[in-house]
């Protein structure tokens, strides 16, 4: 039974990233209501469209976290009930092709896509388009370092999965 501790404590993690992404969201979402009613300069105002989309998409992840993992909290013990080796072996396979998605995505595309936005904001003076590569190098940013945790996470509970199962 140890190891359903391990997974809800992993799921609870999981729905705590999503209540951090929904907070940064709120606040993204406010920020771009600022911009956009007080606004006063051309750059200004060009930052309430990429933030407000920046916003809503983080609501939409954030959302997305809370909804695939706040169920399986109390379904983990239901599953371990059953087949207790089925359970570990599907968790270990669910824990490795996370891993290998984090490392795609979140680790491969969103610095190449900061980093074209870091030398499109240095050479293009446009301030719609300069405003969008802030808001993307700032939503990249701020998602490396939630799933950098999700990773280590992760890892850690893969780990703790594959040293039980070897038992």
């Amino acid at each position: 039974m140890e190891i359903i501790n391990y997974s809800i404590d992993w799921a609870r993690g999981e729905v705590f990233s999503a209540r951090v992404i929904a907070l940064i969201s709120v606040f993204v979402l406010l920020c771009a209501a600022g911009f956009y009613f007080w606004g006063k300069t051309s750059i200004a105002r060009a930052y309430w469209l990429p933030l407000a989309l920046s916003g809503v998409f983080l609501v939409v992840v954030a959302g997305g976290l809370y909804y695939a993992n706040h169920p399986r909290i109390a379904s983990f013990q239901e599953q371990y009930k059953e087949n207790p080796e089925q359970f570990v072996r599907g968790e270990l396979e669910r824990t490795a092709k996370s891993d290998s998605d984090l490392t795609m995505i979140v680790f491969r595309i969103l610095p190449v896509i900061v980093i074209v936005c870091a030398v499109g904001a240095m050479f293009i003076t446009k301030t719609q388009w300069y405003a969008w590569f802030i808001v993307l190098m700032m939503l990249g940013a701020f998602l490396m370092a939630v799933d950098s945790n999700t990773r280590a996470r992760n890892a850690e509970y893969h780990d703790i999965l594959q040293n039980m199962h070897h038992r």
